[in-house]
């Protein structure tokens, strides 16, 4: 059975697309937004009862999902970017 390589028109669109959006800060602004997160969570900055909650409750899980969705950007981006690549190479771009 043959297999179908295909990449049309409009998903070279949406590749070229989200890579934009991937490659063009996304993931920077994310890891951006962890490192002012960290300089909050430093009392001599920020403090307070509820700039302490934000320490102790609300950033350790905000910090970690921050990251996890950073990590798993990139990874989307290099999937995506291998994808393309292979469907291209196998005749798909027609």
């Amino acid at each position: 059975m043959a297999t179908r390589v295909l990449s049309s028109e409009q998903g070279k669109t949406s590749i070229t697309r989200m890579q934009a959006i991937l490659s063009n800060g996304l993931t920077e602004q994310i890891r951006a937004l962890r490192s002012e997160g960290e300089i909050l969570s430093d009392p001599n900055v920020w403090d307070g009862t509820l700039a302490d909650d934000f320490r102790s409750n609300t950033w350790p899980q905000a910090a970690n999902g921050l990251t996890a969705c950073a990590d798993a950007l990139e990874a989307l981006r290099a999937r995506i970017q291998g994808i393309n690549s292979d469907i291209m190479a196998a005749g798909g771009n027609s």
